[in-house]
């Protein structure tokens, strides 16, 4: 099924400010909240899908890849992007996201949705970027590419706990598993309460008895991965995907960080890329331009055969239409567009030098003016207009 728009989810406009993004996704969050709408499967999934949402509008550089590109530039073909459609438990939007709620369900989360004032925290892995070089072939299609990523991996001694075989979890007796802790201080405006993260836990609430011989209690380990990344056709250099998921995993069982992929051009021996659209020069003789010819011109897909016109001119440019590339986030494919030199020749014997001056004197070979004396890259900035 047919992602929605991001913007539709919220019922916002494209040019809304942050702090109108963060509204919207506050109201359907709280309209759709479990809490509200016990056992109410299409409210959570509603809840889940305003999260994803908001997750990539709130990043402006995800928001700027999304503007872009749709949901094909947030990665692996449509499928989760921002890490909420990607099986992220409502535990994962809490954690992140909790603080917008406010006190509206209890001012946390804990062991339920809600009505409960901890606010444990929860480890995030951190992000892996790598570079994905593609041929103008590869873009043409789409490609699935198989990487090898050096990255931390859940610890398979511990499971991902940190602690070892028969140890146990204690509360933190600092926090009494809160995860925080609150100071009250005397200031001349009266006393003032602040809270923090606990500084004997890190904020996670609980303690290891006896730490994993193997992670050291961190319940990670460096290691690799061999991902496999589906990239769309259509990408363009510089272009961003996100995997999530897949980046470092998180310490002690926690979210696993995100994989984003830089797409990067290898350069074509022929064709130069312009956007979906695909340029090459090709070089004819005096001859072949004044009596006409077929030539051969290299595409994505192999050799194409063109006629060529009796008194064809230098710089006229002939389009195949339908032979570039397709766009990343939409239907159809661009053109080819061949731009025609006549080759003047440099070095002539004797003979044809007089053949030429007798031609010169015709009347057929005399230049004649030109509807346009632009340069080529002009005529192509018209052609595109």
């Amino acid at each position: 099924m047919a992602k929605r728009d991001y913007y539709d989810i919220l019922e916002i406009s494209k040019n809304a400010t942050a702090e109108e993004i963060k509204k919207a996704y506050r109201q359907k969050a709280l309209k759709f909240h479990p809490d509200k709408n016990p056992g109410d499967k299409d409210a959570e999934e509603k809840f889940k899908e305003a999260a994803e949402a908001y997750e990539v509008l709130s990043n402006a550089d995800k928001k700027a890849r999304y503007d872009r590109y749709g949901h094909a530039g947030m990665g692996n073909g449509g499928q989760g992007y921002g890490g909420f459609g990607g099986g992220m438990s409502m535990e994962d939007i809490f954690s992140q996201f909790g603080d917008i709620f406010g006190s509206a369900f209890g001012g946390g989360f804990g062991g339920g949705f809600g009505g409960s004032t901890r606010t444990r925290r929860v480890n995030k892995g951190s992000n892996l970027r790598i570079k994905v070089k593609l041929t103008l072939e590869e873009i043409l299609k789409g490609v699935e590419k198989k990487i090898k990523v050096s990255k931390y991996v859940s610890c398979q001694t511990c499971k991902g706990s940190g602690a070892k075989g028969g140890s146990s979890f204690n509360t933190c007796s600092t926090c009494n598993g809160s995860g925080r802790v609150t100071r009250v201080t005397n200031t001349f405006l009266g006393q003032m309460q602040t809270a923090s993260t606990c500084p004997s836990c890190g904020g996670e609430g609980q303690t290891i008895t006896e730490k994993c011989n193997t992670c050291y209690g961190n319940g990670i380990v460096k290691g690799e991965e061999v991902i496999t990344i589906n990239i769309p056709a259509g990408v363009g250099e510089g272009m961003q995907m996100s995997m999530s998921g897949k980046g470092n995993a998180a310490a002690r069982g926690g979210i696993p960080g995100d994989l984003i992929i830089l797409i990067e051009e290898i350069k074509h021996e022929s064709l130069i890329r312009d956007g979906n659209n695909l340029l090459y020069d090709h070089y004819i003789s005096f001859p072949e331009a004044a009596l006409g010819t077929t030539i051969e011109v290299p595409t994505l897909e192999g050799k194409a055969r063109i006629k060529i016109d009796p008194g064809t001119q230098s710089s006229k440019v002939l389009r195949l239409k339908g032979k570039g590339l397709p766009s990343v986030n939409a239907y159809g494919r661009g053109d080819l567009l061949v731009n025609i030199n006549v080759w003047t020749p440099q070095n002539i014997s004797k003979e044809e030098k007089q053949i030429l001056e007798n031609l010169a004197g015709s009347d057929s070979f005399k230049p004649k003016p030109q509807k346009s004396d632009k340069s080529f890259f002009e005529r192509m900035k018209d052609y595109f207009n």
